[in-house]
């Protein structure tokens, strides 16, 4: 098969879709694989080490989408980007198409084959493909929670541990997922006064048995969301329903009520975010203030340590690569019914529930969209 990686370009995103390892175990294969120039620098990989892989380097993106059948990304297609889509590619990245119209539309629109890492599943019922970068982003949160909290960066002038004498800044953690749970671990590591919200039990339970008296386990009530908002230092929204729009947890009028120089960590912002006054920022202008309380809503977290999360997001990505290189998109789309729940869209037709829901579309499921009878009828 012929493998495509292209340069990302949203803003400040310094990821690439595979490495130079992986680009190997693809070529060694007798898979060919087209690599744009400059698209490793940000994780120290250089054109010579992705030709030393095997790769061939293009000169531009729009040499690499025109030779190749895969296009392996990992951040959402920008709309340069979908302009150079057709019914000949299977993209492979992260999509999260629920709060973004413009790009369903568009991707619908282009013919292509979209399989969204986010929505790849597995066996325990977990989200394999998301689950390195919720790490990064949860470990992250606490980082950049910490540094708005700073009185240059608008925040209270807390410090997130406190010192001897004086009290730690208090850390609300949203939703005990794979995000929750480590930032949780990040934010008692550094001396925070840590409370987690959740609804499901058994989330309370394990993080109990795991942090024990370091954390406090709260079964998320709206009078307890509001509680712990008003007296919390800095607010983590960790929230996530698979491939669906983020609900709105906290609206504006409780922002109102903050606490003065609080922060608001929105991990779920590439979903639609989950506080009422939450907008996507980037990198390069992070924060803004809404109402005294510093909102941190970057969007591609993990692409400011893009080292550590693109190795650890192809360590998760690469058997699905293989697979859909090896087998081919129909046959490793039905070989594994995991896979399968990655596909989001299918050459016009929308197969991810979620979305559909999200935005007033019709839905097809995969298995009606990859039969023959549905491929005639669009052809």
């Amino acid at each position: 098969m012929r493998i495509g990686v292209p340069t990302e370009i949203k803003i400040a995103e310094r990821r690439v879709g595979l490495t130079p390892t992986s680009v190997r175990e693809l070529t060694m294969r007798g898979h060919r694989v087209s690599v744009q120039a400059g698209a490793g620098t940000g994780i120290g990989a250089s054109d010579a080490d992705y030709s030393a892989a095997g790769a061939r380097v293009a000169p531009d993106a729009e040499a690499v989408f025109a030779e190749s059948e895969l296009i392996v990304k990992v951040k959402e297609p920008q709309a340069a980007e979908r302009a150079m889509l057709g019914p000949e590619h299977v993209l492979f990245t992260y999509l999260h198409l629920a709060p973004d119209p413009a790009q369903t539309e568009e991707l619908l629109a282009s013919g292509a084959t979209c399989i969204a890492y986010e929505t790849v599943t597995d066996a325990q019922g977990g989200l394999p493909l998301l689950a390195p970068m919720s790490q990064v982003a949860g470990r992250m949160s606490i980082q950049a929670g910490a540094h708005c909290l700073e009185a240059s960066n608008g925040g209270s002038g807390r410090l997130l541990g406190g010192v001897p004498g004086v009290a730690p800044a208090r850390t609300l953690v949203l939703g005990g997922g794979v995000v929750g749970e480590n930032a949780i671990e990040m934010a008692i590591g550094m001396g925070s006064q840590v409370t987690v919200l959740d609804r499901n039990l058994e989330v309370l339970n394990r993080l109990s048995r795991r942090f024990g008296n370091a954390l406090v386990t709260l079964y998320s009530t709206g009078a307890a969301l509001e509680e712990q908002v008003l007296t919390a230092d800095l607010v983590i929204g960790a929230v996530l329903i698979k491939g669906a729009t983020a609900p709105k947890l906290i609206g504006p009028e409780l922002v109102k009520r903050m606490k003065p120089g609080s922060v608001l960590v929105d991990v779920a912002i590439d979903q639609g975010g989950c506080f009422a006054t939450s907008r996507p920022t980037t990198h390069t202008e992070p924060t803004y203030i809404i109402d005294d309380v510093v909102h941190y809503c970057v969007a591609n977290m993990p692409g400011a340590v893009p080292q550590t999360s693109t190795y650890a997001l192809n360590n998760a990505t690469l058997p699905f690569t293989l697979a859909l290189a090896d087998k081919g998109l129909e046959c490793a789309l039905l070989d594994d019914e995991h896979l399968l729940n990655g596909l989001n869209i299918h050459r016009g037709l929308l197969t991810e529930q979620h979305v559909a829901e999200a935005q007033g579309l019709e839905y097809t499921s995969p298995l009606t969209a990859l039969s023959p009878s549905s491929l005639a009828s669009i052809r």
